[in-house]
């Protein structure tokens, strides 16, 4: 009996000591007195379960001034609208594989599966990717991307993998994009907000510090993480209608790229997605007028958005100066383009 006691109680240690490490990455040598009167050792050495790599690089490319871009499939991903984008600013700039993040500590393959494909005869297993690239932009900065899987496990030590990614290239300015489903039309401009700690950035973008409290993904967390390594961090957010259900949004999909790349003063050429967001909207098109309830509800988000506007035009009737104060703000960012 005593036997199986302390073999249950080393266990438990072993457990305590691995999840203790990959919260604060610190575990050297560790002596634990147990109140039974033994003293555990756990040595990190070479061979150690202890030392783990999260990071597998391919390649690490010496850059000055990068611009990190991340987006997550998931919670954070209405439509995918932000995978997508991430996708195509890559695709666009001939993005390179640099690293990967290893899934092993940061999923639940339980609920999370990998999939199986056949290669001709060979059985092949895809883990959850999590890929950086690097790409040039047109004015020759380096542009590093990152389209990932929002992790189930250990989020801290996952940012603090993003943040170390972003500080070994020289990473200035952090941008997430995220996508959110609201009640907004399928035939309306879709409408994206952006959010920075960065007072001047906020300033010159025309943006505001996030006033939001409650449940958060993993993009708030990372932006928090950038912001407090002391890069510049903004987030880009694109509504996507909620009636859409999970159907790719790809019209969501361009506004953001169109965003990312009036920030960074890029061209984007987005042929093939604005082709595919208007094929979108004409079959969402469709598909609301073979729905009698869904075409009702689409209805009452025009009112309702027109009264909105109807509101807006009569408060700028009731106050002049802040509609002039608003048309000069954005002549001056028209002119700083």
């Amino acid at each position: 009996m005593w036997q199986q006691a302390r073999k249950r109680i080393y266990h438990f240690i072993i457990n305590f000591c691995t999840d203790l490490y990959f919260y604060n990455h610190k575990l050297c040598t560790h002596f634990l007195l147990l109140p039974i009167g033994f003293i555990v050792r756990i040595e990190s050495t070479p061979d150690s379960i202890f030392i783990v790599q999260h990071l597998r690089w391919i390649e690490k490319p010496i850059v000055h001034d990068a611009i990190f871009l991340a987006a997550f499939t998931g919670w954070n991903d209405a439509g995918d609208a932000a995978s997508e984008a991430v996708k195509y600013l890559t695709r666009r700039f001939e993005g390179k594989l640099i690293a990967s993040i290893d899934p092993e500590y940061f999923y639940d393959f339980a609920s999370l599966r990998p999939n199986v494909r056949l290669e001709g005869d060979e059985r092949h297993i895809d883990w959850p990717a999590n890929e950086v690239r690097i790409a040039e932009l047109d004015d020759g900065r380096s542009l590093i991307t990152l389209v990932g899987i929002e992790p189930r496990l250990r989020w801290q030590t996952y940012a603090k993998t993003l943040t170390t990614i972003a500080s070994e290239l020289n990473v200035k300015t952090a941008i997430t994009l995220g996508a959110l489903l609201t009640d907004t039309h399928h035939q309306a401009p879709i409408e994206v907000i952006g959010a920075s700690s960065n007072k001047i950035v906020n300033r010159d973008e025309g943006l505001e510090q996030s006033s939001y409290e409650g449940p958060t993904g993993i993009v708030g967390v990372l932006n928090e993480s950038f912001h407090s390594k002391g890069f510049t961090s903004l987030s880009f957010w694109a509504k996507v209608p909620s009636y859409i259900g999970h159907s790719p949004s790809p019209k969501a999909a361009l506004a953001l790229a169109k965003r990312t790349a009036d920030f960074l003063s890029i061209t984007l050429g987005a042929t093939d997605l604005q082709i595919a967001a208007s094929n979108y909207e004409q079959q969402l098109d469709a598909l609301v007028a073979s729905d009698p309830n869904l075409s009702q509800y689409a209805d009452q988000i025009l009112e309702h958005e027109a009264g909105q506007a109807a509101d807006e035009i009569g408060e700028m009737a009731d106050n002049p100066q802040e509609m002039i104060d608003e048309l000069e703000q954005f002549l001056r960012q028209q002119d700083e383009q």
